[in-house]
């Protein structure tokens, strides 16, 4: 056998097998007969022994640069139970878009609390989980920040070699890189004067949390450079730590000539009370607001501003008002939610914050001006001025339209402390039920704590005797599957049959009902499960 590979056979073989041995002989070459009956034989055992030459004939290609090494994790390892269940977590797909739900947990709604849970403890995730992990982290953006904290370095080793995962890259500076430190100020500035704008943004705001002085005084470097609307974003960051020391700056950026930078500096600024704008503020909402002590009962009068002059305008007042909105009162609004709540104690006789929320104010201001006094408790997170504002939560125009709407309660809840916010939407719900109270649990610290968990399942309870449509509860009962404590499982037990219908109770409601209190008291004991596991000791 000839052993020197030749194309030419090769391309005879393959031209005779198109044409057919009957109408083109076999080349002479390569084969050992080329005769009658044994031509198509003898056309594949040529062919066969021409593919097994030119194989043996290739050369081996240049090896490929190895693969850089992945870098270590110095976490502790995820104990062996807890990694089952992550497996587990990552592997469900019955999470139903509509629909009815059945009474089986939704793992998938669980991953965020076990990413919680496990982030807390430090955990580093099993290697092989990394892959699944990035992936639910990929269609859901929600997960990612907890999901990237919890795969460590290694997610970024795996983004740069799988396109599919590049958004791990994107939620760190330089490509997956380190933040640089406060002290490592020649890679402070690289970065900043020639990083892309995400990478400078979370620069900012990393600095900003260390050092708060450090990159306040970066951004003053470059700020006359800075394009407008990168400028407002920049501005922005100075939310965290914000303090007086960033006053002299932020009266600069009033005279911007971005619109929308002067009026976020303006209301950093109002955020400051000690600030020279707040003073400013104070003075002039001080001219539009009194006490009546003429009147049989001390009542508040307001004037509300005649003009917005160029003075209002640089420390942040918008002229023009939104459709259907008067513009008197929209200046009066700007004002008072700018001066610092102290003013009015003084204004208004020493009046205590409760005392001046209780005074009936004239010619239908009421809401204007309780509404103004809520953004600036939120803004200046003045408790004593939000409990006020709230009132008791069983007052009978907590649960409807008042001057303090619940969106607006919600905001003011934000500013008390976790316990306090807890009894406060408990005792709404013991005087209003659930009806209204969706968006307040929505701000109240998880998991709820005893007294309004307590309250949420008396109240579901109530309202499924009343007969209540069941899927008018869902959102409540899906919050309650992630935020109830486990430990309020064995309250549910009495209510998992399902009860006799009355009248009176919407058709098939009472089997909902009994599903949806069967399926939250599993997902109560399966979070406490999960605790454990991640918790063993």
């Amino acid at each position: 056998m000839n052993s020197t590979p030749s194309p030419e056979i090769w391309d005879e073989l393959v031209t005779t097998a198109l044409l057919g041995t009957d109408r083109r002989p076999l080349p002479e070459r390569g084969t050992a007969s080329s005769a009658g009956t044994n031509a198509p034989t003898a056309l594949l055992d040529a062919a066969a022994t021409e593919t097994l030459r030119r194989r043996a004939g290739l050369l081996p290609a240049p090896a490929a640069p190895p693969l850089p090494e992945s870098p270590e994790d110095p976490r502790a390892p995820l104990p062996a139970p807890a990694a089952k269940r992550l497996a587990l977590l990552l592997a469900d797909r019955t999470a139903q878009s509509g629909g009815r739900r059945g009474a089986a947990p939704d793992l998938m709604e669980l991953l965020p609390q076990w990413l919680a849970a496990a982030n807390g403890h430090r955990y580093a995730p099993p290697p092989q989980l990394l892959p699944a992990l990035l992936d639910a982290a990929r269609g859901r953006t929600d997960l990612r920040p907890a999901a990237l904290e919890f795969a460590g370095p290694r997610a970024l080793w795996l983004a740069r070699l799988n396109s599919d995962w590049r958004f791990a890259l994107r939620a760190t500076a330089g490509d997956g890189a380190v933040l640089p430190a406060p002290e490592e100020t020649e890679r402070v500035r690289r970065l900043w004067e020639e990083g892309l704008f995400a990478e400078r943004v979370t620069l900012l705001l990393a600095l900003r949390a260390r050092d708060a002085d450090a990159g306040r005084d970066l951004l003053t470097a470059t700020w006359a450079t800075e394009r407008a609307e990168d400028r407002l974003m920049f501005l922005d960051s100075l939310r965290t730590g914000l303090g007086p020391r960033d006053e002299p700056f932020l009266e600069q950026a009033l005279s911007d000539r971005s619109r929308n930078v002067r009026a976020t500096a303006a209301e950093l600024l109002s955020a400051l009370p000690g600030s020279a704008l707040a003073g400013r503020m104070a003075a002039r909402a001080r001219t539009c607001v009194a006490v009546d002590r003429t009147a049989e009962v001390p009542t508040i009068v307001v004037e509300a501003p005649h003009e917005c002059d160029a003075g209002m305008e640089r420390d942040g007042v918008i002229r023009t008002a939104p459709t259907g909105r008067g513009e008197r009162s929209w200046w009066l609004g700007q004002l008072v939610e700018a001066a610092p709540l102290d003013t009015w104690s003084a204004r208004l006789g020493g009046r205590t914050p409760q005392e001046i929320v209780a005074l009936p104010v004239s010619d239908g201001w009421l809401g204007e001006l309780h509404a103004a006094w809520c953004r600036a408790a939120v803004r200046q997170g003045d408790a004593s001025w939000s409990r006020a504002l709230l009132g008791a939560p069983s007052a009978p125009d907590a649960g409807g339209p008042g001057a303090v709407s619940l969106a607006e309660r919600a905001r003011l809840l934000g500013t008390l402390s976790p316990p306090e916010r807890a009894d406060w939407v408990a005792g709404f719900i013991a005087a209003h039920g659930l009806s209204e109270a969706f968006q307040l649990l929505g701000v109240c610290a998880v998991p709820w704590a005893p007294p309004l968990g307590r309250a949420v399942v008396d109240a579901l309870d109530i309202a499924r005797d009343a007969g209540s449509y069941p899927w008018s509860f869902s959102g409540v009962m899906g919050l309650a599957e992630r935020c109830l404590a486990p430990e309020e499982a064995p309250r549910l037990d009495a209510l998992l049959a399902v009860p006799e219908e009355s009248e009176n109770t919407a058709p098939g409601a009472g089997s909902y009902w009994a599903e949806a209190f069967q399926r939250l008291a599993a997902t109560l004991r399966l979070r406490g499960e999960m605790r454990r596991e991640l918790d063993p000791t």
